[in-house]
């Protein structure tokens, strides 16, 4: 007797495993057509060591720029950002001053923050591999990250969007602000990540 109702709440279930075990189809950016960066939904996070025995987190309000992608043809893909130095945001209005100054982005005359990309090719996990040409206080060094496809498709009166990520790590010599470098001071190695949304260009 016990039997029967296990049988049926198994019967019951089976459609809901097999309703879940199928996978949803991806729908990929369209193939070649440029996205503009939505600034509101975008984001460029940093993170550098304080003092030797914490990390310290901050970000940069202003973010513009474009990208395509195709997957069929990844080589063809591009992508450049620009970040507007003097939008730099820890929470605190005398820190973000002094890293407005000279002593660190020196905002007055760099007001920018630009990356290029030279080259966009698929990895063997399924990211993409593109390096380009950052330029940081007015120094361009090339730069290599993994970029995550996250998602696109059309979403009605928000329009069509893609969105990508990445997490990369740069060093502050590299691009001459040594400004309190060292364990008394700030971390040379800053983690980067930049989350993106783009809207599909009309």
């Amino acid at each position: 007797m016990k039997l029967l109702p296990i049988l049926l709440v198994g019967a019951l279930a089976a459609p809901l495993f097999l309703s879940a075990s199928k996978a949803e189809p991806v729908t990929l950016p369209v193939a070649g057509a440029t996205y503009e960066i939505d600034g509101v939904h975008s984001s460029v996070l940093f993170r550098i060591k304080h003092l030797g025995v914490s990390y310290f987190y901050g970000r940069f309000n202003e973010v513009t720029g474009s990208f395509v992608y195709d997957e069929a043809k990844p080589e063809t893909s591009s992508i450049q950002v620009e970040v507007a130095t003097a939008s730099v945001d820890t929470g605190h209005d005398g820190r973000d001053q002094h890293l407005q100054s000279p002593d660190f982005f020196n905002a007055a005359e760099h007001p920018k923050l630009t990356f290029k990309s030279k080259e966009v090719k698929k990895s063997k996990d399924g990211k993409l591999s593109v390096t380009g040409d950052l330029t940081l206080h007015g120094v361009t060094k090339p730069v290599t990250a993994d970029v995550e496809f996250v998602g696109a498709g059309d979403r009605g009166q928000m329009g069509n969007k893609a969105g990508f990520e990445t997490t990369f790590t740069i060093k502050r010599e590299d691009f001459g602000m040594t400004k309190m470098l060292g364990e008394t001071g700030l971390g040379n190695d800053v983690r980067v990540t930049v989350s993106l949304e783009g809207n599909l260009k009309q």
